[in-house]
């Protein structure tokens, strides 16, 4: 116990000094693991738990913000297939090249292992896009959806995978796993009883982490079961508080993923070698993704952020490895091969992330030609139209402000918000709201905003960050007209005051002196001062 605690001390200590040259910690807890490799630790129980768990909270918060339908998209399940088979061709004959040059470890492979690592190696991870995502505050941006929605399809087609690979078929008590689709209401009744404090997290955990036994124990492997689990429990309106609630969570198990794929082999001189080799495919990977995310109408932008995004190698290749392993189909070796070539994609992809926006500043322009003139409803211009007020974030507040609003000046307000299902219960209200995200610089890169025309912005989402990037934005975009936003505290109203925001209303304040303006207007007498 005592080596896990200064396992995780090291990844922080690393991990902080990650961020501290502006990369993810990610790159720290791999450097970390890593390190207490070559000091002798190997990976212990509590590791392993670690890492299985946060695996598995992953998938679980990427079922509660999933729309099944999403994944209907040409652009995911098109781009996914095509993007696999393609991969895996091209990776099979740059292996077998690798082997005609002389190199002895390619030139004993036979067809089928050849194929298996390029299988491996055709994934990209899951756990770094999303940490990546994340971190970016881009989650929920249309090129993150994209990337996620390709990511599950991939994640999808490693689960068959490892189905068929291990001769296990599901036994019979997998079909009760059918049962979980009409005990969807009493999943949403328990969810909406678990209040919003700690049963609401103990909730979450539960049906998580046992339900991902529930389905293993039923010849399923648990992440997809947790990802099922996730997605039944989406449409509800507490899904993305749920998954806000299990964040830390989340993050602190994952650092357990990181820590074991540094610790799961030695730094062999050989076998860094023929990984730096492997590693050449990832250019190819990457230009693959954007070339064919370009021919199914997205814009360049889109495109190469989505494809940074997939530009590495996935924690799925080594368990396809370390199935190919123990079955007697790939050599050991190869599975310390994959784990370097892994670890030194997510290092190599860290700063390419981070530097997205400088690329697609610099290269956008020359990579236009890739772009199709015809383009899909989610990349679309945004044009709000006759509006001259616009509340950007329609939760409660926003609501509120829309309908106070409206009642004053009639039908000259719009309403923005980024979740589908609750534009669709506000426009079948009577409102007049449309699809956005504020925090996603995609949204903002296609806005065309009549600064001439809308005369005030009203900025109601939930977290600071979100309504100051919004600021950030609107400045950008060169409009001069008001702003007005919420804010929790008074160093959050000075932050937006400085950023440019014309009138920031303490929400605590505010809503205080409403409440007492009310009650003292119906309930005191006329008498009393």
């Amino acid at each position: 116990m005592q080596a896990d605690i200064v396992a995780i001390a090291i990844a922080f200590i690393l991990g902080f000094g990650a961020r501290f040259v502006a990369l993810p910690p990610l790159v720290g807890y791999l450097v970390a693991g890593f390190a207490l490799y070559a000091a002798g630790m190997r990976p212990s129980v509590t590791l392993l738990e670690f890492s299985e768990m946060g695996v598995t909270l992953l998938l679980f918060s990427i079922g509660l913000k999933l729309r099944l339908g999403s994944l209907l998209m040409p652009q995911i399940w098109g781009v996914a297939s095509l993007h696999m088979a393609i991969t895996v061709a091209l990776a099979s004959l740059f292996l077998y090249g690798l082997g005609i040059a002389g190199f002895a470890l390619f030139a004993d492979l036979d067809l089928q292992p050849l194929m298996l690592i390029a299988f491996a190696l055709s994934f990209s991870s899951t756990v770094f896009a999303v940490k990546v995502l994340e971190g970016k505050g881009e989650m929920g941006s249309f090129y993150g959806r994209i990337a996620i929605g390709i990511l599950i399809m991939q994640d999808i087609a490693a689960v068959i995978f490892l189905a068929v690979s291990t001769g296990k078929m599901p036994s019979l008590w997998a079909l009760l796993l059918f049962a979980l689709i009409p005990l969807k209401p009493v999943l949403h009744k328990m969810l909406e009883k678990s209040g919003h404090g700690e049963l609401q997290v103990l909730f979450g955990l539960t049906l998580a982490l046992g339900g991902a036994q529930v389905f293993e124990l039923a010849g399923v492997k648990g992440d997809l079961g947790a990802l099922i689990l996730g997605v039944l429990l989406a449409s509800h309106v507490r899904a993305s508080e749920l998954a806000r609630q299990l964040l830390g969570f989340k993050d602190l198990f994952l650092v357990g993923f990181f820590l074991n794929i540094g610790l799961s082999g030695p730094l062999d001189l050989d076998a860094i070698w023929i990984a730096l080799l492997l590693l050449l495919l990832v250019p190819l990977k990457t230009g693959l993704f954007f070339l064919l995310l370009s021919a199914f109408r997205l814009r360049v932008r889109t495109s190469l952020l989505t494809s940074l995004a997939l530009a590495n190698y996935s924690e799925f290749g080594l368990i396809v490895a370390a199935i190919a392993v123990s079955s007697g189909w790939l050599a050991p070796e190869w599975l310390i091969i994959i784990a370097i070539a892994l670890s030194l994609s997510f290092i190599i992809a860290a700063p390419l992330n981070s530097a997205a926006y400088g690329l697609y500043a610099r290269f956008g322009s020359g990579l236009a030609g890739f772009e199709s003139p015809r383009r899909i409803a989610d990349e679309a211009v945004i044009d709000p139209g006759d509006a001259d007020v616009i509340v950007i974030g329609m939760g409660r507040v926003g609501s509120v402000a829309y309908d106070h609003i409206h009642r004053q000046l009639g039908d000259v307000v719009l309403g923005v918000d980024m979740d589908d299902k609750k534009v669709e219960t506000l426009q079948a209200s009577g409102r007049r709201v449309m699809r956005g995200s504020a925090t996603d610089p995609d949204h903002w890169a296609r806005v065309r905003l009549n600064a001439n025309r809308v005369k005030l912005i009203l900025l109601s989402m939930p977290k600071f960050e979100e309504n100051l990037f919004a600021v950030q934005q609107l400045k950008a975009l060169g409009y001069s007209g008001k702003i007005a936003a919420i804010a929790k505290y008074p160093d959050e109203i000075a932050a937006l005051q400085e950023a440019g925001v014309d009138r920031a209303y303490n929400l605590y304040a505010e809503a205080g002196a409403g409440f007492a303006e009310d009650v003292c207007g119906e309930l005191l007498p006329r008498s009393v001062s």
